[in-house]
């Protein structure tokens, strides 16, 4: 901390109480659009690349194809662990700004690539404005969103990543029509899209305030309780009515400045070890199945099935729209049925929906249009699950470290995701042997599954519950509410 404790002005807070009790508004659509388009993007930007037709331009080949997903995700890596750290230490609203600006040059610059090397940069640099995006975003719509609407808003919002990547998938299908554009042309075209809507986006997000919760713990107790008053005024104009708040839910906190690593590694393997398997094991598995799958369907299709690119990229249209409607359908769930049950019903679900087309597939019996479906059906509970994933790790530790515990688990999923696009591109090969990916396949069915049951088993049951009472702020003063047991990963009731 940036001084002792007798100089620390102690101060007790309703900031937390006054939001969770807040009605549905306006304001909160404001929330989901502005910062929720952030997975669009990132839909949009991984469905371009995966649908390779800046390939034959760049002399890529499936290894190749694949290296560009795998420095994408690198990327966001970098980004996660840099912008998360500043944004617990600056603000949520400072660095979801930035991301978006490095987000929004790195994909413009990837469209005028002229060799592979280049194209891995700039797709780095993509990346890292996305991961950034993640712990930022993650962190400001939790703390936002009232706790009776916090997991459906925050799965559905994640969700919407496979809206953009049916747009990016109907994109592909215009772009990549020689009929209409050359081959060299159209693929840089459609690097543009992101970034213009990105443009639209900054304006949004300047109207979007700093979250409370992070100034209540920053020193700035009187701009939160302003912040909240404003957005009760607007709700208020919208002709809602706001219940009284409770005073007995006061917090009492002191300012917290920037949290040292070693407080940080004490909360996830003294404080919440178990927490913590639960969000890395979550955040792995649903990492490595989805880098796996999404980064080489256009391969898969093309190589085992001769589906043109166009074509490809039609029956990713279809595949995203199921992983959307997943979401969307199966989040209000979360809240309603508890975080774990969901958690244990989606992964597991999806890892044996796969494992039976996996099976399929290498007994030949497939086509391109059966073995999409079997990807819709199995991606419909692994949308959900993934987006929980999310959820779960932004929820379940102290507001003070959220973004970096966020950007930590995020990474280590990222980076063994990482080697997914890269391994399945060469199991896929020349697509005259169904043998070595029919086991990857199975490979990441048990590593779903194994998510599934880990999440079931430690998870945390956080449904309609604040923040506060999830996990209680590194800056709570001791005595101000009841504060975590010794058994700190025991599930509060």
């Amino acid at each position: 901390m940036s001084s002792s404790a007798a100089q620390v002005k102690k101060v007790k807070s309703l900031v937390p109480a006054r939001m969770d009790r807040l009605p549905w508004a306006r304001f909160h659509w404001l929330i989901i659009v502005g910062l929720g388009f952030s997975w669009v993007l990132d839909g949009l930007e991984v469905q371009i690349v995966a649908a390779n037709g800046y390939a034959q331009t760049l002399g890529m080949g499936p290894a190749e194809v694949g290296l560009a997903g795998t420095f994408y995700l690198l990327g966001q890596v970098a980004g996660a662990l840099v912008f998360g750290r500043l944004t617990d230490r600056l603000g949520r609203k400072k660095l979801f700004l930035v991301s978006l600006v490095v987000y929004l040059v790195g994909s413009a610059v990837a469209g005028l690539s002229f060799a592979p090397w280049f194209f891995y940069v700039w797709r780095f640099v993509a990346g890292a404005g996305i991961g950034g995006e993640y712990a930022a975003i993650n962190s400001a719509i939790d703390e936002i969103i009232p706790a009776k609407y916090r997991g459906r808003v925050d799965i559905a919002i994640n969700g919407t990543y496979w809206g953009g990547a049916a747009l990016g998938a109907v994109a592909s299908v215009f772009f990549l029509d020689t009929a209409i554009f050359p081959q060299d042309v159209g693929w840089r075209l459609s690097f543009f899209i992101g970034p213009i809507l990105g443009l639209m986006l900054i304006y949004l997000r300047r109207h979007i305030p700093e979250s409370p919760r992070w100034q209540m713990t920053h020193g700035r107790e009187d701009e939160a309780e302003e912040n909240v008053s404003q957005i009760e005024e607007r709700i208020r104009k919208e002709g809602k009515e706001i219940p009284p708040v409770d005073e007995s839910k006061a917090i009492t906190v002191k300012e917290y400045g920037q949290v040292p690593f070693l407080t940080i590694a004490k909360v996830l393997f003294q404080k919440y070890p178990r927490r913590t398997l639960v969000g890395v094991t979550m955040m792995v598995t649903q990492s490595f199945l989805y880098n796996a799958i999404f980064f080489t369907y256009a391969l898969v299709l093309e190589n085992f099935y001769d589906t043109p690119p166009q074509a490809a990229s039609a029956y990713l249209i279809v595949f995203a729209l199921g992983n959307l409607i997943g979401a969307l359908t199966l989040s209000h769930f979360f809240d309603t049925w508890g975080r774990r049950r969901m958690l244990f019903l989606t992964y597991v679900a999806a890892g044996l929906i796969l494992l039976v087309s996996a099976f399929l597939f290498n007994a030949g019996v497939l086509n391109a249009a059966t073995h999409t479906a079997f990807w819709c059906g199995s991606f419909f509970f692994a949308s959900a699950g993934a987006s929980a994933a999310y959820l779960t790790v932004s929820e379940i530790f102290p507001l003070e470290l959220r973004s970096q515990v966020i950007s930590y688990v995020f990474s280590i999923g990222q980076l063994v995701g990482a080697i997914a696009p890269a391994l399945y591109g060469a199991l896929i090969g020349d697509g005259t042997d169904r043998e070595p990916l029919f086991w990857g396949y199975v490979l990441g069915s048990v590593i779903m599954i194994f998510g599934g049951v880990i999440a079931g088993v430690f998870g945390v049951s956080a449904a309609g519950k604040s923040l506060e009472d999830i996990a209680d702020p590194l800056s709570l003063v001791e005595g101000a509410q009841k504060g975590v047991t010794p058994d700190a990963d025991a599930p509060r009731t």
